[in-house]
């Protein structure tokens, strides 16, 4: 089976089921594989081939549903670009990934443009609408002209279908590449671990372009013929807390950020959530008590932590509602169809409790590779076992805990930012004589990015005037929000920074 099939076997078998809600717009299983292959076809007629790249530069939406398993169901791979990038980091991956067509929503297009001429390899562009713009073929009119039947070509669950974008310690994001059948495997592993059936309803709040609600809901719930209920973003909170009354949500996941916003509601108890069968949190570290407060604040225990990775599907370790209160802040163990452990810098296997190794995954859902990167690849995958990068310890029941990350990666708000990249941001400015991202802990947004800065002599720099340089390099997401202006970084005999240091002298505000 492949992704694109799940959408006509739901057509077949569950033709006016509730599928998709968005915005006031309700459409069952046969209207919206009538939709997707409206785009499927569409792509086919305009040259697309088998394992063709297709970049997705959209926010949530019915039409994002519809360009994703068109993309996938006329053999093409999709490429999901997050929508909080910034132009030059958006062209890049368009670029990178080989992409022969983009489909982007309205608010891209002044960046599209500017970029067209450089983009050699896309030949085709979309635009998602409500607008119409010179060159950009709209992507309602291909909803109403493509041909709603069943696209010719044939897709083999082997077949490439995703690349997932992670940043990684050399600034530039790699592209984690993915088959059908690891999508399938997952959606198993999902449903066994959660019981998802064709009743649920789940609300997508959490970015699809991510890979936990893309590939760990959105795919798993289609899977099922469950009813998908689409939010463009998440805010305001409270439309999200309406929607999950009001639309009688049963599934729901968010990074640990979301949840502390829906609990900052003033009115929170006056909503009804009796119907969420499961909450699922993931995508950024969350403390012990910030797990037993959301527990309080909800009062349910009915919580899983998913905690995973891209390059492993996203696959990893769970903690389940069982264990929420006696184990909270932990990462958890098992998970169907995937195996994990710690290993040492042998790749041994660790088996003593309080003792740090790396987080290891293996199974059918893991990426294929890096795409175009054979080094990385190489360094990502020993002996099919995928290295997560993140450290943890083991207690006397197998349950792991991560505890630090050996890549210098920020989590903040649920989005990763890798140092190496904002560092080189940085390292723009003629200002700076030096410079080292840090993470430190934030209350609310779990870390926060923080610059440490050098400055040449006779210079100074402010952090209005650091943010204001950053705008047009980077997403917003991973501009520092903390400035140190220090006179010399602290280095160990090899040159290297020592960032453990800085993260200890500033992680309360001491200079």
């Amino acid at each position: 089976m492949d992704l694109g099939g799940l959408v006509a076997r739901n057509a077949r078998m569950l033709p006016e089921k509730e599928a998709l809600v968005y915005e006031g717009t309700r459409l069952n299983w046969k209207e919206v594989n009538e939709r997707v292959n409206a785009v499927a076809n569409t792509l086919l007629k305009a040259g697309l081939k088998k394992g063709d790249k297709v970049s997705l530069w959209m926010f949530n939406s019915d039409l994002f549903v519809f360009a994703f398993y068109g993309v996938v169901k006329a053999g093409g791979v999709a490429v999901p670009v997050n929508f909080r990038l910034a132009p030059p980091e958006a062209e890049y991956i368009f670029d990178n990934s080989d992409s022969v067509a983009v489909i982007f929503d309205d608010v891209f297009e002044p960046a599209v443009r500017d970029m067209k001429d450089r983009l050699k390899k896309v030949k085709n562009y979309y635009s998602a609408g409500p607008g119409t713009f010179d060159d950009f073929d709209p992507l309602s009119q291909v909803l109403t002209t493509g041909s709603k039947d069943e696209p010719s070509v044939k897709v083999d669950e082997f077949d490439e279908s995703e690349i997932i974008y992670t940043s990684g310690t050399t600034g530039r994001p790699k592209g984690a590449l993915f088959v059908h059948h690891a999508h399938m495997v997952l959606t198993t592993s999902m449903a066994s671990l959660i019981g998802t059936n064709p009743n649920d309803r789940i609300l997508h709040a959490a970015p699809l372009f991510h890979s936990a609600e893309l590939n760990l809901y959105l795919n798993p719930g289609t899977y099922l013929g469950v009813t998908h209920v689409v939010n463009k973003e998440f805010w305001p909170p409270d439309k999200v807390l309406d929607l999950l009354q009001n639309e009688k949500i049963t599934l729901f996941f968010g990074a640990p950020i979301m949840y502390t916003m829906l609990m900052g509601v003033p009115d929170f108890e006056k909503y009804d959530l009796s119907r969420i069968r499961f909450y699922g949190y993931g995508a950024a570290p969350m403390a012990a008590e910030a797990v037993k407060q959301m527990m309080d604040k909800f009062k349910s225990t009915s919580f899983f932590c998913l905690c995973g990775f891209t390059e492993a599907g996203p696959g990893g370790i769970a903690l389940l509602p069982e264990d929420q209160i006696r184990k909270a802040g932990a990462g958890g163990k098992y998970v169907p169809n995937m195996e994990s452990r710690l290993v040492d810098e042998k790749e041994n296997t660790i088996t003593k409790p309080g003792v740090v190794g790396e987080l290891v995954i293996k199974g059918e859902m893991a990426m294929k590779g890096y795409y175009k990167n054979p080094e990385a690849t190489k360094d990502a995958i020993k002996d099919g076992w995928v290295h997560s990068g993140d450290l943890g310890i083991l207690d006397d029941e197998g349950y792991i805990t991560l505890v630090d990350r050996k890549k210098d990666m920020i989590i903040t708000g649920g989005e990763n930012v890798y140092s190496k990249e904002v560092e080189d941001a940085i390292f723009e400015n003629p200002k700076v004589a030096d410079a080292v991202i840090i993470g430190v802990p934030h209350p609310t947004w779990g870390e926060t990015v923080t610059a440490i800065v050098v400055t040449r002599p006779n210079e100074t720099l402010t952090l209005d005037e650091l943010r204001e340089f950053l705008k047009t390099r980077l997403a917003d997401y991973k501009i520092p929000r903390v400035l140190e202006v220090i006179d010399a970084l602290p280095r160990n005999v090899s040159g290297k920074v020592l960032k453990y240091q800085l993260r200890d002298q500033f992680k309360a505000g001491k200079k």
